[in-house]
């Protein structure tokens, strides 16, 4: 990884002198715009109900839940994430690109009143909700009970609550042989199950303890899955190709794009990133209807190197475009090019081409963007 870099005036600095390990918040100065729905959005914001998070309280949330039409905090964002799209899926009031049918989806829902007044109903009076100082542990056992497990229900909206005391023993153990499963495999199996997904299949309420969001946040990654080319034959003489990425216990997946071996997302994806930075995978299937799907290659990334680039870059005084570090390609690795890190218009971005592993043949082309916790 290269980390120095040049100055207009040709001078060189190393990109680690700016580097301050004591200090975590970055301080980017918002450059968004509002389009006409996400001014919707911000209108709605701006409701008595949706001026502090649904599930802590925490004042000016920025994220959303689009799933369950609630206004939520970046601190409960991250344990949203970690229940999976099929559960919650998660964006940005002011980072994500919203379309006006999914603004006038979400304002269908009613907001965080209409929204607590569902799930949270049956709320028993000796329970306390989250503070805003709440630690993740209590963060991610309440919002797992009120939106995975439905334990405060509404019983009025005829659904079904899915804790099930005696399903106790079959999902331990489950969630053993789970657990032992290879990292493509458990990956895999969790989004394609989520498809088919029943009420009896819902985690039991020990279920809350999970590992799953109990961690801290330094920031986000954005990924942008442009296209793949030359990927591998799984349908005869075609495949309908999708993406899982996965960063630690969170995992999300891009759109299928039938009948194609070179399909173009152009997808914007996005993750929470833990203190303890783990690699970011990459899993490309293909959906099959009536069937498993079929493995299609994998790739591994280190994101550590562009974290810290954009550290460096937030207690920093630079404005002008430049390299910060780059993933030099070579036979030890998967790259077809060297993974260069740059600063433009203030954004510290990546982007990588790689050959697909465990696979005869494929290449994928991403683009890596990191998001402080102040967005």
């Amino acid at each position: 990884m290269s980390m120095r870099q040049e100055n207009s005036d040709g001078t060189a600095t190393c990109l680690q002198d700016l580097l301050f390990p004591d200090k975590h918040s970055w301080t980017r100065k918002d450059r968004h715009k509002f389009s006409g729905p996400q001014r919707k959005l911000e209108k709605l914001l701006s409701q008595s109900g949706n001026k502090i998070c649904a599930d802590c309280g925490s004042p000016d949330p920025k994220w959303v839940s689009l799933s369950h039409g609630v206004f939520i905090c970046i601190k409960c964002s991250g344990v949203h994430r970690s229940l999976g799209v099929h559960i919650s899926k998660v964006l940005s009031v002011k980072l994500d690109e919203w379309t006006d049918e999914q603004v006038n989806n979400f304002i269908d829902l009613g907001g965080n009143t209409a929204a607590n007044r569902k799930y949270e109903a049956c709320l028993p009076d000796e329970y306390r909700k989250p503070k805003p100082d709440a630690s993740i542990e209590e963060r991610s056992e309440f919002i797992r009970r009120k939106y995975e497990q439905l334990q405060f229900l509404n019983t009025n909206d005829h659904m079904i609550c899915p804790c099930r005391p005696q399903r106790t023993s079959s999902s331990s153990q489950e969630r053993k042989l789970f657990d032992k499963q290879a990292t493509r495999q458990r990956i895999g199996n969790a989004f394609r199950n989520s498809w088919g997904r029943k009420d009896s299949e819902c985690k039991n309420s020990k279920k809350s303890t999970s590992m799953a969001g109990m961690v801290e946040f330094i920031g986000l990654i954005k990924v942008n899955v442009v296209r793949g080319t030359n990927l591998a034959v799984r349908d005869v003489v075609t495949s309908d190709p999708y993406v899982i990425l996965a960063l630690g216990h969170q995992s999300v997946k891009t759109r299928v794009i039938k009948n194609n071996l070179n399909p173009v997302w152009n997808e914007s994806l996005m993750l929470s990133i833990p203190e303890d930075i783990p690699p970011l995978k990459l899993l490309v299937y293909d959906k099959d209807t009536f069937s498993t799907d079929d493995f299609m290659g994998e790739a591994e990334i280190d994101i550590q190197p562009l974290v810290a680039a954009a550290k460096a870059y937030e207690t920093s005084t630079i404005t002008e475009p430049m390299q910060l570090g780059k993933w030099v390609a070579s036979k030890d690795n998967t790259l077809l090019k060297d993974g260069v890190i740059t600063l433009v218009d203030g954004i510290v971005k990546q982007d990588i081409s790689l050959r697909l592993q465990n696979v005869e043949r494929g290449v994928l082309e991403i683009e890596l963007e990191c998001v402080p916790l102040t967005q």
